[in-house]
């Protein structure tokens, strides 16, 4: 992991994939910060090939992730740390979370359900 800094606030970025790591409140945080996308290099087309991936653990406690997934835009599908509060976003996702759209209510509508 490497980190990454966007106006004060600290988040980790994989250096294999491109995923982002946030501690606790990190994200909710940098999606009220405008330009904050900025910190994720990665595409929407790569997130989707990580998407199958299961029984990630947690970067900082080792903890086994929950897959989640945000229901207001039901497309991106996260992990999530059920001890340290930790998220962790694959390349792509987090500016498609920045960018809540009237056509993510038509992604909803599509979207696949997460096993």
């Amino acid at each position: 992991m490497k980190k990454v800094k966007y106006q004060n606030i600290e988040v980790d970025r994989c250096v294999g994939c491109n995923g982002i790591w946030f501690d606790m409140l990190e994200l909710e945080h940098l999606k009220a910060i405008e330009g904050s996308e900025s910190i994720d290099i990665g595409s929407s087309q790569a997130e989707k090939r990580f998407n199958k991936m299961s029984h990630l653990n947690c970067p900082v406690c080792m903890t086994q992730m929950i897959p989640m997934v945000d229901n207001n835009q039901p497309q991106i599908w996260y992990e999530s740390c059920k001890s340290c509060y930790g998220i962790f976003f694959d390349a792509g996702e987090f500016k498609d979370y920045k960018e809540e759209t009237v056509m993510d209510f038509f992604k909803a509508l599509f979207a696949k359900k997460r096993v």
